[in-house]
């Protein structure tokens, strides 16, 4: 199934608002991580967050290319 333009737009947006958070999690992560164990464990919960609000937009993303979300015409 082809995805109009403004699909089309969603599905890119949500791609690369996923990715976006998927590198400020790995950023965190390396700043954590030269800091020492204790900043690392405490941010490791927020990076875990991030992590899983990129999976759902992800998921949204397949689901604008599935169909089963649909960008409706502005009125």
């Amino acid at each position: 199934m082809a995805l109009n333009k403004p699909n089309q737009e969603l599905r890119r947006d949500l791609k690369a608002a996923a990715f976006a958070l998927e590198e400020a999690a790995l950023e965190m992560f390396r700043l954590a991580k030269q800091r020492g164990d204790t900043e690392l464990l405490e941010a490791m919960e927020t990076i875990e967050k991030l992590h899983e609000q990129a999976d759902r937009l992800t998921a949204y993303a397949d689901e604008v290319k599935a169909g089963r979300i649909v960008r409706a015409k502005p009125e």
